[in-house]
């Protein structure tokens, strides 16, 4: 299993070891040792599993408080996976980070507590699954704008192609008029 800071260095890309032949394929898609010594040091309480269609976008997630970690990673499918640091503290508060995640290369990315987290479906469909370090608090959950200008994200989007978002990703303020973490 490769470890991979990413630009935002929290933030892992994770590419696990595939033991594959004529049958398919076998990997650890967690392991408490490996990820531990490797500086990710999670506890996960809760399992979540979210099927898309091709240009539906969800996100930038985050909850103010009980803030999750998330292991994530695509079991059918490809997405554009995205994570952008709220952390006022931080010297890259803002900024973002995104990654190919697909059936393919079987990447995962780890996003920490403190960042916002959407990802775009690619393909026709996509199955996305993903740990939680603490349990969804709806009272608590934010989102900031997917198409900030001030954050950038390059989704890939086809031109002149309009994601798919719930009202609720489509009514989230902007990222200067979110709430942030300290």
């Amino acid at each position: 299993m490769q470890f991979e800071p990413t630009r935002l260095p929290e933030v892992v890309l994770i590419k696990p070891r595939l033991f594959g032949d004529s049958r398919g394929f076998f990997f650890e898609s967690w392991q408490l040792q490996r990820f531990a010594a490797a500086g990710i040091d999670a506890h996960f309480v809760q399992d979540n599993h979210s099927h898309s269609l091709r240009h539906t976008l969800r996100g930038l997630h985050f909850q103010i408080r009980e803030p999750q970690g998330k292991l994530v990673h695509v079991t059918r499918g490809e997405v554009f996976d995205v994570a952008v640091d709220m952390r006022r503290g931080s010297p890259r508060f803002g900024q973002w980070v995104g990654a190919l995640l697909n059936d393919r290369n079987h990447h995962m990315l780890w996003v920490p507590p403190g960042f916002a987290h959407g990802y775009l479906a690619l393909s026709d469909e996509a199955d996305f699954l993903y740990k939680c370090t603490a349990y969804y608090a709806p009272q608590h959950e934010r989102a900031i704008r997917w198409d900030d200008a001030q954050i950038g994200v390059q989704w890939p989007l086809p031109a002149g192609v309009t994601p798919t978002l719930s009202a609720k990703d489509a009514a989230a303020p902007l990222f200067k008029d979110a709430e942030s973490y300290p």
